[in-house]
């Protein structure tokens, strides 16, 4: 797709598991209830586009049931960023650009690592709790693919920045539609079938390289 003139305001979207983080939050999550590799397995699969996101995920939740609520603080303090995020922020911020963050994981791992970094549009699975332990299911819609893109249709709009302006980051199947809706899709370190539908690919580098292409 054609890129604006550099002095169009743009909005940012991004995935957060192993786009704006290094790591996948469901497997830390299940690394800690025992279900590490079983979970693992589905994950990089779902993320291939070889399953139904919603579904895998609902399995993998599943696997958490009777985990303490305290494991998602340490979760949270194992998370880093990917290389370049924080410069991306910075840019963006420094710019006026509003940005968000789009995940199939967790609003309880997501919202804090947001604040921090000033983005204040966040949306992301809940996890069900009962008690200080998790039920091993999800409350409210599930953020798959399509509500992804619904989202970032609704920040544009928000915004009031065309949708040519707009940019997503992603790196797995379930970023597909978002990276289609927006003006530049970008494929982060991605499975194959993202990479080969993006705009963009940065295969080597930090999430900063993006700003190249604006």
């Amino acid at each position: 797709m054609t890129e604006r003139a550099t002095s169009a305001r743009r909005l940012i979207v991004l995935d957060v598991d192993s786009t704006f983080i290094t790591s996948e939050q469901i497997d830390l999550l299940a690394a800690r209830a025992g279900s590490g590799d079983q979970v693992a397995a589905i994950t990089e699969r779902a993320m291939a586009g070889e399953l139904d996101f919603a579904a895998s995920l609902t399995e993998r939740v599943g696997t958490l049931a009777g985990l303490p609520v305290s494991v998602l603080a340490e979760v949270r303090d194992h998370v880093q960023l990917s290389p370049g995020a924080a410069e991306l922020v910075t840019a963006a911020h420094g710019r006026g650009w509003p940005l968000a963050l789009v995940s199939g994981g967790f609003h309880e791992i997501v919202d804090p690592i947001a604040e921090t970094h000033g983005i204040t549009r966040v949306r992301a699975n809940r996890l069900e709790v009962a008690g200080d332990v998790l039920t091993g299911r999800v409350t409210g819609e599930i953020v798959d693919r399509a509500a992804k893109a619904r989202w970032l249709r609704y920040f544009a709009d928000e915004e009031g920045i065309d949708l040519a302006d707009t940019v997503a980051i992603g790196d797995g199947a379930n970023d597909l539609d978002m990276l289609a809706v927006a003006g530049l899709g970008v494929a982060f370190n991605a499975k194959p079938v993202v990479a080969a539908q993006a705009d963009r690919a940065i295969t080597d580098g930090g999430l900063d390289q993006v700003l190249r292409w604006l």
